[in-house]
């Protein structure tokens, strides 16, 4: 079995087990939390998530993508750089989170320790970074597997073991639950930091050669600024997403709690369903990276070629009996969380955005390996635009609604998978029909 399928494997079946604890994760937090409670958690859940994207820069990317491309005697001179880069890093953003995240209004809905909690979440991200990077990039798939594993079994336990024995005001419980989550993050970068240290002692007895700290930062950041500017721009329609949602249905005449309910429901029990299946475009997304970083370096179209139409095939293969499943067994699913609920009709509609979205990140991934980081923020944001546009005005119109909001994420999602496939199928030199390769030299 060569490397790809191998790390494809582990992390697929580390993943499915990771998915199965978060399926869980979420029928607790919906049982402890209530209807709006899980509402809230959900809107502010992406404003964690847009904090953790600035805090990581991405450069798990970024390093794996050197390592996978450069030889493995540059590797300890260049890890000892980014090490020091990203600890000088953690400490600036550190310090600029702690005067900034206090004044975001965003937070004033919920418990002061909230933003606090948040501030921590960022040296326990960043400073992992650099792991993560080194195994990807050594297609050391095994550990990245096993701490994504690590992660949700870790925030499940606490979840259980916390409410289990007590029980909390609604500004207290999501305070909690979010805990378990930074609970969870603490783990796997002890894991991390821990395995890392090892394999570096065992690097030392290797061949090395130095590279200057500028080099490394130049090569670093040449990769991790744009795609962490892709991230952020990802991470933050995602943290504005609720706020149109629910503006958008409030102006189509529902009450505002009654809005931020029916968004829980959306993103707490339809997305959390509907998105089960992406483990798998998500490990393909964390083998693609370095896989295709180094076939490209190497200027091997054939290999890349084969690769494309592998992950195609494979995502086709998962895709499709996906949301057959989510039609035709909405009802028995989302009864999980809560009986008759309108998430049922939610699950359905969405089948496209589910769909096409499985299909993004393994081609989002051939685009950064291929060194198109800009086209694929491009592709994002104009699908971005069209798709929120959709929702604001078809989500406003009262005959519409929730139905109307879905119908600007299903446009999203079928124009940037799209413009992801034309893009690669461009620059790697595959026709249209995908079956023949163009003998050109990739530029």
């Amino acid at each position: 079995m060569n490397t790809f399928f191998r790390g494809t494997l582990l992390l697929v079946i580390a993943a499915f087990i990771g998915e199965c604890l978060e399926f869980f994760i979420n029928m607790v937090l919906a049982r402890e939390l209530g209807e709006e409670g899980l509402g809230l958690y959900m809107a502010i859940f992406p404003s964690i998530i847009f904090v953790v994207v600035l805090a990581s820069m991405e450069l798990p990317i970024s390093i794996s993508k050197f390592v996978a491309e450069k030889d493995k005697k540059y590797h300890q001179s260049m890890l000892k750089h980014a090490l020091r880069f990203i600890v000088i890093f953690t400490v600036i953003f550190v310090l600029v989170a702690a005067i900034v995240i206090p004044m975001i209004p965003v937070f004033d809905k919920y418990h002061p320790l909230v933003q606090w909690l948040v501030i921590i979440l960022i040296p326990l991200i960043s400073l992992s970074t650099i792991a993560k990077g080194y195994f990807m990039g050594s297609h050391h798939m095994g550990k990245i597997a096993f701490a994504s594993f690590l992660k949700k079994a870790a925030q499940l336990v606490l979840l259980v073991a916390v409410f289990q024995f007590f029980e909390f005001k609604q500004d207290v419980a999501i305070l909690i639950a979010l805990c378990t989550l930074v609970g969870s993050e603490f783990v796997i970068f002890v894991y991390l930091i821990t395995v890392y240290f090892i394999q570096v002692r065992h690097m030392k007895h290797g061949p090395s050669a130095t590279m200057s700290g500028k080099s490394v930062r130049k090569h670093l950041l040449a990769v991790s600024l744009p795609t962490t500017g892709l991230r952020i721009f990802h991470a933050a329609s995602f943290a504005i997403k609720p706020f149109l949602i629910k503006a958008a249905l409030v102006r189509a005449g529902l009450a505002e709690p009654l809005a931020m309910v029916q968004y829980g429901k959306l993103a707490g029990v339809a997305m959390t369903i509907g998105f089960f299946p992406a483990f798998i475009a998500h490990s393909f997304l964390i083998v693609l990276i370095p896989t295709v970083s180094e076939a490209y370096s190497k200027n091997d179209l054939e290999k890349l070629h084969k690769l494309l139409k592998q992950v195609v095939m494979l995502t086709l293969l998962y895709a499709v009996p996906s949301v057959f499943v989510f039609y035709f067994y909405a009802e028995p699913l989302t009864d999980l969380f809560f009986k008759d609920s309108p998430a049922a009709g939610y699950l359905q509609l969405l089948i496209p955005y589910f769909f096409f979205h499985f299909f993004v990140m393994p081609l989002q991934a051939f685009l950064i390996g291929l060194g198109l980081v800009k086209d694929a923020f491009l592709h994002f944001v104009y699908s971005t635009f069209i798709s929120f546009g959709l929702m604001y005005v078809l989500g406003s119109m009262a005959h519409l609604q929730m139905d109307g909001i879905i119908i600007g994420m299903n446009t999203g999602a079928v124009l940037v998978t799209f413009m992801h496939y034309l893009t690669i199928c461009n620059k790697i030199g595959i026709t249209s029909t995908m079956t023949s390769l163009d003998k050109r030299k990739v530029v």
